[in-house]
């Protein structure tokens, strides 16, 4: 098992290329599933999930090719993958591959809008929270899927197709809108999406599959309305920037203190995070290159956030604005909203003496002026970044294990922030 060695006290000066969004990658390959022709992708980000995805997609007959190296690529490039669905000869998708990663459970929608049929393990997958499939189950029973579940599968039948319909979700569920979005692109028939996630994934999954020739309107707002269409041809995309990745390397620049360029990275994805940064003491600017981060002098200011779906603050950054609120000069509250039991690196943070305390959804972090390097251990994907950070600006050696978790979602990011002057390698036991 790979673990991560940091010694802590460098500042982080140079420039980091963002990579593609891991969370429109997987809906994206997802996708092609939905036609019999090629779906090129571009700027997929070379990360565990993806290459998980192209096992699962495989195994329903599904032929993917990754394009090789091309004069005037930059370092870090996406890779670019063609994705040909020609002829699905297995429906069924199984245990062993859906339960390392719940993101694959969603070819249930594809399958069953294409080939009228899927049999779909239910996934396991992520440690937060319980994360239920039912609002997606929902969802394709709307458009006339009939659903069993059945010795730990679902089960979908559509004899006749799918059928437009209404569809309203109780809570917003990003994964809930990827499903009902790619199964009514080819249902018979209007569908309208109510209370739909506003997440710039799904508008970019839904530029995709307009490519592709579905009609698909007010993506990115509240209410999305999809006219079905008989069969959708391939396109040529490029995946979006990865916006809780330009996060995460801004809260670190925050946290270290330095100058960094964020190259690639779109502001208006992830306004509310660069805010925070910005009361939290932080200097942020826009250019045409991306966003520019830096912390020079300035100390670090307690802030108070609540998570909260798109265009809010994300919970997939939470973890690491604890991480950086461990060394801010006064008491700051981050309260989650969206998944229960997401502190599970409340403790591990403890191990470097930061002063957190939780009540309910809320944690309390009473900033402390040195954070000293320990032996830590990630839990999930996101908790697993915020150790690197709380090591980047700690005392002394920091050892960070079961890092397979941050191979799930960020692209070489030893190498990235090593070229930015941490001191920070991967040891392969």
């Amino acid at each position: 098992m790979d673990r991560i060695r940091i010694v802590g006290g460098s500042k982080l000066n140079g420039t980091i290329s963002i990579s593609g969004a891991k969370n429109a990658a997987l809906p994206l390959m997802i996708a092609a599933l939905l036609t019999e022709e090629t779906l090129i992708l571009d700027n997929v980000p070379r990360l565990a999930d993806v290459a998980q995805l192209q096992r699962i997609l495989g195994n329903h007959g599904v032929d993917i090719m990754s394009a090789g190296k091309r004069p005037g690529d930059r370092a870090y490039q996406g890779q670019t993958l063609h994705i040909s669905a020609a002829d699905i000869i297995d429906t069924t998708a199984p245990y062993e591959l859906v339960s390392r990663m719940r993101a694959s459970f969603w070819v249930i929608a594809p399958l069953v809008a294409r080939m009228h049929e899927a049999k779909v393990s239910l996934p396991g997958g992520c440690a937060i929270g319980t994360r239920p499939v039912d609002l997606l189950i929902m969802a394709l029973e709307k458009l006339g899927a009939e659903l069993t579940i059945d010795g730990g599968y679902v089960v979908a039948k559509a004899p006749g197709g799918l059928r437009g319909a209404e569809i309203e979700f109780p809570k917003v569920t990003v994964s809930g809108t990827h499903v009902a979005l790619m199964a009514a692109t080819l249902a018979k028939g209007t569908t309208i999406i109510s209370n739909a996630a506003c997440e710039p994934e799904i508008t970019d999954v839904a530029d995709c599959l307009n490519k592709m020739g579905a009609r698909i309107f007010g993506a990115g707002t509240p209410r999305i309305v999809v006219e079905g269409v008989e069969k959708l041809h391939g396109a040529r995309h490029t995946v979006l920037p990865d916006r809780i990745e330009a996060g995460t390397y801004a809260m670190a620049v925050a946290m270290t203190g330095g100058d960094v360029q964020l190259s690639g990275a779109r502001p208006e994805l992830l306004q509310s995070a660069l805010d925070v940064l910005t009361q939290a003491g932080a200097l942020i600017s826009v250019n045409n290159d991306g966003i520019r981060v830096a912390r020079n002098g300035a100390g670090i200011r307690p802030v108070t956030v609540s998570t909260a779906p798109f265009p809010g603050f994300p919970t997939d950054l939470q973890a690491q604005l604890m991480a950086l609120m461990a060394c801010a000069s006064g008491s700051s509250q981050i309260t989650e909203t969206i998944f229960e039991n997401r502190f599970m690196h409340v403790q591990e943070l403890a191990r470097f003496g930061a002063r957190i305390s939780l009540d309910g959804e809320t944690a309390t972090i009473d900033g402390t002026a040195k954070l000293r390097g320990a032996p830590v251990m990630a839990t999930d994907l996101r908790a697993s970044v915020s150790l690197v950070i709380a090591g980047l600006a700690a005392e002394g050696e920091t050892m960070v294990n079961r890092i397979y978790h941050l191979d799930r979602g960020f692209e070489r990011l030893e190498e990235k922030l090593s070229a930015c002057g941490a001191s920070i390698e991967r040891i392969s036991d």
